[in-house]
């Protein structure tokens, strides 16, 4: 019996760009969260006496800075050293960007899978066979797998991969390879690595992607962590999940459609947010990010004060909950106004500008035009600005969703409109 570690997409020292726009934001527990991640790694890997630990690629995040993004790592290596734990690394997309990981010499105890063809490592004692091959430059879109030796008869054989597994869309199709192709491939256990959400996509043999270790962002969220595999009788493979990650991003909804004062959407919001944090948060900060379902009414009462009652969300998270909760945006959704207000302002212009805006989204020649308008306005923003990971018009742009703006603008319109047509 034996047990290792499988991680993937540390991103060590990924630059949270943007924290200084948020008031209150925990920037420094966030900017070293992947390091923080990363060493409870480690801890748990020593707690639990493993054989190794595989890291499917993406330990870093591109260029370093300077070296102590490296130094780090092979400081935590050595710990893993010095109880004989070895550390199967493979080089993702994002590692084969920068020059300086090439730079440092690692511990002995650390094994690099070549890049110019697939290698393989053996740990004799356990009889156990990794087969690997990194990413040379970040832009590889060869089927890397279909080049991995046979395995090794008598060894339990685990295949590390970074790949965009065929059928993952919303991913760069690095590597690409079929699901398929990986279980006839004769291995025990594959190591995948590139896709940020957790997923075992078959057993017998085990196919997984651990996810990423440390959520970054509101697109990364929930709990995160990597696969605790422990190995009987050379095949019987058990799997259990560790999380190490120090900060958890989530998505808080509340429906404020039947509320009528801000009193009332605060007292709801309270209530809300202490179940949240209850549930949740299992000792560690949760990034919360807000979405109210809101009544058109509601909404412009509300906005009317916008500034305070932003601020009075974060007090009452402040107050209650210290450093378990911070809140990281807080977004609205306005519901149709009611027939009654409708009457009021005229229900022919709220109900036209609502059919407008729902319908723009099937207009193409409508939405190139807003993305042509928008990419002149981004052009003309500070270079630091457009580089802003956070700034939702560059993502929109990036992402060519521009109908996204157009949900994001609608309650200010709507309110608005009802507001003028209200005078």
């Amino acid at each position: 019996m034996f047990k290792f570690i499988h991680t993937a997409d540390i991103h060590l020292d990924s630059p949270l760009r943007g924290l200084s726009r948020y008031e209150g934001a925990p920037v420094d527990l966030l900017r070293k969260a992947t390091r923080h991640a990363f060493t409870k790694l480690i801890d748990i890997s020593l707690e639990e006496e493993v054989s190794f630990v595989i890291i499917a690629g993406d330990l870093y995040d591109g260029e370093w800075l300077d070296f102590n993004t490296g130094l780090f790592f092979v400081s935590e290596m050595n710990r893993l050293r010095q109880k004989s734990i070895r550390c199967f690394l493979l080089s993702g997309n994002h590692d084969a960007e920068s020059q300086l990981t090439k730079s440092l010499p690692l511990p002995d105890n650390v094994s690099v899978f070549g890049s110019r063809t697939a290698e393989t490592f053996t740990v004799d004692d356990i009889h156990v066979a990794l087969h690997g091959q990194s990413f040379k430059q970040r832009d590889t879109f060869d089927n890397l797998a279909g080049d991995y030796p046979d395995p090794i008869s008598g060894a339990f054989n685990i295949g590390v991969l970074h790949t965009g597994l065929e059928g993952y869309s919303a991913h760069a199709k690095y590597a690409p390879c079929t699901l398929n192709q990986l279980k006839v491939k004769g291995y025990d256990y594959w190591a995948l690595g590139h896709i940020h959400q957790r997923e075992i996509l078959h057993e017998m043999p085990h196919i997984i992607f651990p996810g990423n270790l440390q959520g970054r962002h509101i697109r990364e969220p929930g709990a995160k962590g990597a696969a605790l595999v422990l190995v009987k009788e050379g095949s019987m493979v058990e799997i259990n999940w560790i999380y190490p990650d120090v900060v958890r991003w989530i998505l808080v909804e509340l429906d404020l459609t039947s509320c009528h004062s801000r009193e009332e959407a605060l007292g709801i919001f309270e209530e809300t947010v202490q179940n949240v944090v209850e549930n949740e948060a299992d000792g560690r900060t949760l990034a919360a990010r807000v979405s109210f379902n809101i009544s058109p009414e509601l909404y412009h009462v509300l906005m009317q004060e916008e500034t305070l009652f932003r601020a009075e969300l974060q007090s009452l998270a402040l107050g209650s909950h210290g450093e378990a909760l911070w809140i990281e945006k807080v977004k609205f959704h306005v519901s149709p106004p009611s027939e009654r207000v409708c009457q009021a302002v005229h229900h022919d212009a709220v109900s036209e500008l609502q059919d407008m805006l729902s319908q723009a989204a099937e207009d193409p020649d409508l939405m190139q035009k807003i993305t042509k308008d928008l990419e002149v306005l981004v052009s003309r923003l500070p270079s630091e600005i457009r580089a802003d990971q956070d700034l939702e018009l560059v993502n929109y742009l990036k992402e060519k969703k521009p109908e996204k703006l157009i949900e994001e603008v609608t309650p200010f319109l709507v309110s608005s409109l009802l507001e003028f047509r209200g005078h």
